[in-house]
């Protein structure tokens, strides 16, 4: 996917335009984005120089560690970033995205820390922690 991409929050206060390719969609199954979300995570991830951003105003930054932050819409609460801070690419959540078909999964993350009350069979690579390629926070 790429070549101008949009979308936004819920509420439409933060809007996002993608300039550049996206990466696949990860899942990621661990503790922090379980407990924001209240599922997983669903997030691809851009160059964060292919990325702009109307309303930026209405987003608020969680300093979720000392490694990364989440951001999200103070108006009607949309998951909508993951920032790691020393990395070049920003995570975007895939849902966002005006026409989200366009995006196809490419892994999971985490699933070590998966709870057992689904199950993951869509196919795609496994990793306890973590896919090669994709920053993450240290434990």
């Amino acid at each position: 996917m790429d070549e101008s991409n949009k979308g936004s929050c819920l509420c439409g206060a933060v809007r996002l335009t993608v300039t550049g390719p996206l990466r696949g969609v990860v899942y990621c199954h661990c503790t922090q984005c379980r407990k924001q979300s209240g599922h997983f995570y669903a997030a691809t991830s851009v160059a964060d120089g292919e990325l702009e951003i109307e309303g930026s105003e209405h987003i608020t930054w969680y300093a979720a560690s000392d490694f990364a932050r989440r951001g999200f819409c103070s108006r009607c609460g949309s998951l909508l970033f993951w920032k790691a801070h020393s990395e070049p690419d920003i995570s975007i959540m895939a849902g966002l995205f005006d026409d989200p078909d366009a995006l196809a999964g490419s892994c999971h993350i985490f699933v070590g820390q998966k709870p057992g009350h689904y199950e993951i069979n869509d196919g795609l690579p496994q990793y306890e922690r973590s896919s090669p390629g994709v920053a993450v926070a240290e434990d």
